[in-house]
């Protein structure tokens, strides 16, 4: 999505262009079965197996889940934002699980940190008003965070991006989704990126092009975080412009 498209139409054409990217499945597992006849006996053995297979039986083991493997991501979600405002001193309850827009604290988390773990996150509402300010926001569900290697994994990825360099290039947050927080993922996800986007050529006021963005995905990829960015950019969004970086 870049700055070129208006309001009109732009957020089919990108449906067009980007909504049904499926990253590939999940891979099989292949086993020769060897029948040797020899002299003097019969011999039933098996051939030797892939060594990618090898590292998959391994990674299930460490990973009962599956969840490190190679992501499989659902199309890109779109629904149009409706008013929303800054609220403080009451609880803010969202019906989407994750949000990509809506209410919000009037505080965000300016440029503070790239991860949170499930003790230290931000309320929720908190980087909702992110979101309205252009970030992209990695979220990851309990099962997710129950796996100590894939929430190391989760930390990297977030951490490449650095926020701290104030660079809009690298607005990206990964913090957990809870059971405290709404419904779980749909369909088996364990992983959903989130933009609010509005045209970056439009800077009326009226806020009438704005939609919210979700994808969901079974695993983690740096690659579909990595287009997610490009897609997605923090210009792209109600308050994301270079006047409030």
């Amino acid at each position: 999505m870049g700055s070129s498209e208006n309001a009109n139409g732009s957020v089919d054409d990108h449906l067009a262009r980007n909504g049904d990217r499926s990253m590939p499945g999940r891979a099989g597992r292949v086993v020769v079965v060897g029948v040797v006849l020899l002299t003097g006996g019969l011999l039933v053995g098996l051939a030797a197996r892939p060594m990618w297979q090898d590292q998959e039986v391994e990674q299930r083991i460490a990973d009962p889940s599956g969840i490190t493997k190679q992501a499989s991501c659902g199309p890109v979600e779109a629904e149009r934002v409706d008013a929303s405002k800054h609220i403080d001193g009451r609880p803010i309850r969202y019906t989407a699980a994750p949000p990509a827009f809506g209410d919000h604290r009037s505080r965000w988390d300016y440029f503070a940190r790239n991860f949170y773990d499930p003790e230290d996150r931000p309320e929720v509402a908190v980087l909702v008003h992110n979101l309205e300010h252009g970030y992209n926001i990695l979220w990851y569900d309990e099962v997710a965070a129950s796996n100590a290697r894939l929430l190391a994994r989760i930390q990297d990825v977030a951490e490449s991006y650095d926020g701290g360099k104030r660079d809009p290039a690298t607005a990206l947050i990964a913090a957990p989704w809870t059971s405290n927080d709404g419904a779980s993922f749909p369909d088996g996800a364990h992983f959903a990126l989130t933009h609010w986007y509005a045209d970056p050529t439009d800077r009326s006021g009226s806020r009438a092009d704005e939609m919210g963005f979700t994808k969901y995905c079974d695993g983690l990829s740096e690659q579909v975080v990595m287009k997610w960015m490009r897609e997605y950019p923090l210009k792209d969004s109600p308050e994301g412009f270079p006047g409030n970086m």
